[in-house]
């Protein structure tokens, strides 16, 4: 009688990757011969959220699917093919260390034999060589023999005895790898099964999707800027880690910057309590008495975020099954941005950062300059970008910086809708120069009032040396009076400009190229000379 149980061999087909976890879609075909009740899918990671479990299926009859259940299981795999695979490995390495100990004996033997030979002939040597019945280059002949012998059989046995030092250590792992396979701990797994109705015989394809733990990614960015051609070219990279227990081979990728489980609702207001300063008895009481309703109120959260869950997966389950993309591809869907990639990602359960491009692309850019004469004496080269009106939303993220072919820094990539400017520092150019100085300070020796009154007074030089017209804004700023008895006051500056919110002076102008532009502020500092006034390191 055929069994009412049949396993159902599936792969991982899909996966769409959140910024904390992914949705994964297996797939897989069984022969049903009618008699059927239940299908088990197998072996599926712990890192699943049971409650997101959604199952579907289609073939050429028809079955209706009753209900899933999940159940988790500890197995033991066989070790017997592991356990036959170590000891013929041990085996072969000690047979060779068996081997290497024999070459060893041999060598020993003829050490001994040469040992022999000389003690047995030098006495005949030396009487020889003092009766001259033998030469001295016979003699020599003799000894070198001798001691070419000795270092040959030394640097052998050295040798041999190196390579079984090897092959001890790898003995050594080997009977670890043995112990610990004879002795395995149990493998933990879900097992799903999935009720069923069919009218008769036929092929069926079964699809589960669920959403796993430790999966997530997130957006770089290689920014490098062209200065002659005024461009930009951005290329979107994704960043992504994901240890789940299964690994993801030839897939269709997806990226997403959905949050599934977040809940779909706005958060509720709680009472906003204030109180008069108790004493530490009644805060010890009120702590006491707070927690309850804390611990109370993190249960009511968990339940209404597992109540949303459920429809939040399904919405994204059905938009990310129902798209079939083989090249890159950018959707919006309110404030979530997907990315659908190619069919052959490969991401291995191993932890690891994998680096996947989403696209690339080239902007137009307009540069400026911003200065700061106070502090550097040197602009800054910023660029501004506008992300592309049919683009894909730039999400944030870490850029590094490269400006022609130079690498000046990483930065951090604010999120830019299509349409959108966002700003690129690109650090320092020395071809824009600027000169600082103090050309006035003078104190009034008049009292006016019972105030003392100090003038002081800036010049700034600033030089185009590019060969193209430079968009600058400079920068100065005054000090801030914190005290009532001190006035600060800004007398006059050329080009006239108004000051601005915290002592800040700002003059935007165009400097053609070669062109030089003199700026010059005064201002004054009064106070009662009785006060010692600190921070005025100008």
């Amino acid at each position: 009688m055929p069994s009412q149980r049949k396993i159902v061999e599936t792969d991982v087909i899909a996966v769409a990757v959140y910024t904390n976890q992914a949705l994964v879609t297996r797939r897989g075909v069984v022969e049903l011969s009618g008699q059927e009740k239940e299908l088990i899918v197998s072996r599926l990671p712990v890192t699943i959220e049971t409650k997101s479990v959604r199952v579907r299926g289609k073939g050429n009859v028809a079955v209706r699917l009753l209900g899933v259940n999940i159940e988790r299981i500890y197995t033991t795999e066989s070790v017997v093919a592991r356990v036959s695979q170590l000891n013929q490995q041990i085996e072969q390495l000690e047979a060779q260390k068996r081997q290497f100990q024999a070459q060893m004996d041999a060598l020993a033997l003829q050490s001994r034999f040469i040992e022999g030979l000389r003690e047995k002939t030098q006495e005949q040597f030396s009487i020889s060589l003092a009766r001259k019945s033998i030469s001295l280059s016979e003699t020599l002949d003799l000894v070198n023999f001798l001691g070419s012998q000795y270092t040959e059989y030394a640097i052998a046995t050295e040798d041999y005895k190196n390579q079984q030092r090897e092959l001890d250590k790898q003995l050594e792992v080997l009977y670890a790898s043995l112990k610990e396979t004879k002795s395995p701990s149990p493998q933990e797994s879900f097992n799903l099964t999935v009720g069923i109705d069919c009218d008769g015989a036929g092929e069926f394809e079964l699809e589960v999707s669920y959403v796993v733990n430790h999966a997530s990614w997130k957006p770089l960015y290689d920014i490098r800027v062209d200065s002659k051609r005024k461009s930009v070219n951005l290329g979107y990279l994704a960043q992504i880690t994901q240890n789940t227990g299964e690994d993801w081979t030839n897939v269709n990728l997806t990226l997403s910057t959905a949050k599934p489980g977040s809940g779909t609702l706005p958060p509720k207001f709680k009472p906003w309590y204030i109180d008069i300063e108790q004493t530490q008895l009644n805060t010890r009481r009120a702590r006491k008495f707070a927690a309850a309703p804390m611990a109370a109120k993190s249960r009511s959260f968990e339940f209404e975020e597992d109540d949303n869950f459920s429809g939040e997966i399904k919405q994204l389950e059905n938009r990310i099954i129902e798209a079939e993309v083989t090249t890159a591809e950018v959707s919006r869907e309110g404030n979530v941005v997907t990315f659908n990639l190619d069919s052959n990602g490969n991401i291995p359960s191993d932890g690891a950062p994998h680096k996947t491009t989403i696209f690339q692309d080239d902007y137009s850019c307009n540069f400026s300059y911003t200065a700061i004469p106070r502090l550097v004496s040197f602009a800054y080269l910023q660029a501004k970008v506008k992300n592309n009106s049919n683009g894909a939303t730039l999400l944030t993220g870490k850029a590094n910086i490269f400006r022609d072919n130079i690498f000046v820094g990483t930065s951090e990539l604010e999120n830019t809708v299509p349409g959108e400017e966002f700003k690129l520092n690109l650090g320092i150019d020395e071809g824009i120069k600027i000169k600082r100085d103090l050309v006035e300070r003078e104190v009034d020796k008049r009292f006016i009032g019972n105030l003392r009154k100090i003038t002081y007074a800036y010049r700034l030089q600033i030089n185009n040396l590019l060969d193209t017209e430079a968009k600058l804004e400079l920068i100065e700023q005054l000090p801030v009076s914190r005290n009532e008895q001190i006035k600060i006051r800004l007398n006059r500056t050329n080009p006239q400009i108004q000051l601005g919110e915290m002592g800040i002076l700002q003059w935007n102008f165009i400097l053609a190229p070669q062109e030089e532009q003199e700026i010059y502020y005064q201002f004054t500092v009064e106070h009662s000379p009785q006060l010692t006034v600190v921070g005025l390191d100008i």
